[in-house]
């Protein structure tokens, strides 16, 4: 087993905001001695399904647009369908980030879709584990997760602003989940992982199973 996971950022980016913050978790998988691929979903190739396939982690982003992630990013997640029937992402890690123009902008709604559609393929999702910034007198505009998001990295830049109006505070906590992510998928895949359970090794694949129209009968 590798030690160095493959990690795939998969994002759209509407006016290069989200693609700022994809930067930033690529440059965690590498503070981490990662393997990671920036993938844009809106043109994405052959060669980018086979990445993401291969991939131990991947890594969903997209802005927060009218509530929910950009239209383009639906367009993707749909196009997995046919890998959710093969299960084709199963026990691989996920995590995600998102950023709205508005300190809260719904942006949590955003990562709770990335859970479930992690969820509906399988994955495990590595959550961001950081105590809220900014939230007391002693802290300050640039702490690490200043919004206080823990799902994802929550992150906002002014809709007046291109992106070189993402706060380096929010910069810094998507590197962050870059290197969690990577910590994370090598502890997982590793062979000291505490259930000895990896991606190639899933016990519930030795457990012989009835045919559905059997359980149909039964229910």
């Amino acid at each position: 087993m590798s030690s160095h996971p493959c990690v795939a950022i998969a994002y759209h980016s509407g006016s290069g905001h989200t693609a700022v913050l994809a930067e930033a978790v690529r440059t965690g998988v590498l503070d981490q001695d990662g393997i990671p691929t920036v993938i844009r979903v809106d043109t994405i190739t052959e060669p980018d399904w086979a990445c993401l396939d291969a991939a131990d982690a991947i890594v969903f982003g997209a802005p927060t647009y009218m509530g929910t992630a950009s239209a383009a990013f639906h367009v993707f997640a749909e196009a997995t369908a046919g890998r959710w029937s093969a299960r084709a992402w199963r026990d691989k890690l996920a995590a995600g980030f998102t950023i709205a123009g508005a300190m809260s902008g719904d942006k949590l709604v955003t990562l709770q879709y990335f859970v479930t559609l992690a969820s509906q393929h399988g994955m495990h999702w590595i959550s961001l584990d950081l105590l809220p910034g900014w939230s007391s007198t002693r802290g300050a505009v640039t702490d690490l997760n200043r919004l206080g998001v823990t799902l994802g990295v929550g992150a906002q830049a002014n809709t007046d602003e291109g992106p070189e109006g993402v706060p380096p505070a929010d910069l810094d906590t998507a590197r962050y989940l870059g290197q969690r992510i990577t910590t994370a998928a090598r502890a997982f895949l590793g062979p000291h992982y505490p259930s000895g359970l990896g991606r190639a090794d899933t016990a519930f694949d030795r457990v012989p199973r009835r045919p559905r129209r059997a359980l149909a009968r039964e229910s």
